[in-house]
């Protein structure tokens, strides 16, 4: 599909913006939409500026690239690698329980649930998306790493919480597969927790 062929979900009204500042928002805001119903490879740069009601040139002026619009909507537009981070802190013996609960509230929250559709929906189509996917969910777990510094699984480990994780999101979130989208937040936290407590750390809670 060409770019004169696509349509953008919403058109935002043109005209000139109010400074750099909003007219990056309106860029990053639509791009975030785009992204988490059609995915990294099937939408153009110029379907995002429509959308935003902007010139394509500009979005190359403030981004350079799709790639770079992308990891910048997924790193400064949200609070995803921050929280995912915050996860990790605080009592070792409940990480597990902590990590997949605030997993499972980036997928539910509006702010943040676009963002985690655009990751998981892009990363099966596009190398630079699942690069992005494993920064973003990956090198986050690796803070982990103060808890068992001296293992030499620690990666192996990191990777199957990630692989775990990434598993429930999708299944439940993205295809909705009924026997684990229809458990409830805590019911999931209380079933899942568990095993990436092991993983992570080699105990059980």
């Amino acid at each position: 599909m060409s770019d004169q062929d696509e349509q953008p979900l919403h058109k935002r009204p043109t005209g000139r913006r109010s400074g750099d500042s909003g007219t990056k928002e309106a860029i990053l805001d639509a791009a975030r939409e785009l992204f988490s119903q059609r995915g990294y490879d099937s939408t153009s740069i110029r379907t995002i500026a429509t959308s935003a009601g902007v010139d394509p040139a500009l979005i190359r002026h403030f981004f350079g690239d799709k790639a770079t619009l992308f990891a910048t909507t997924l790193t400064e537009h949200t609070t995803i690698p921050q929280r995912l981070g915050n996860a990790f802190l605080g009592d070792p013996a409940h990480i597990g329980s902590r990590v997949v609960d605030t997993y499972l509230h980036l997928w539910e929250e509006e702010e943040t649930r676009h963002i985690m559709l655009a990751l998981v929906r892009s990363a099966s189509t596009s190398n630079s998306a699942a690069d992005m996917l494993k920064t973003v969910l990956g090198s986050r777990m690796r803070g982990v790493s103060q808890l068992s510094e001296a293992d030499p699984d620690q990666s192996k480990r990191v990777a199957l919480a990630a692989a775990h994780m990434l598993g429930i999101g999708f299944t439940r979130y993205v295809i909705q597969l009924p026997d684990i989208s229809s458990r409830t937040h805590e019911e999931i936290v209380a079933e899942v927790g568990p095993t990436i407590q092991r993983y992570l750390t080699g105990t059980h809670r």
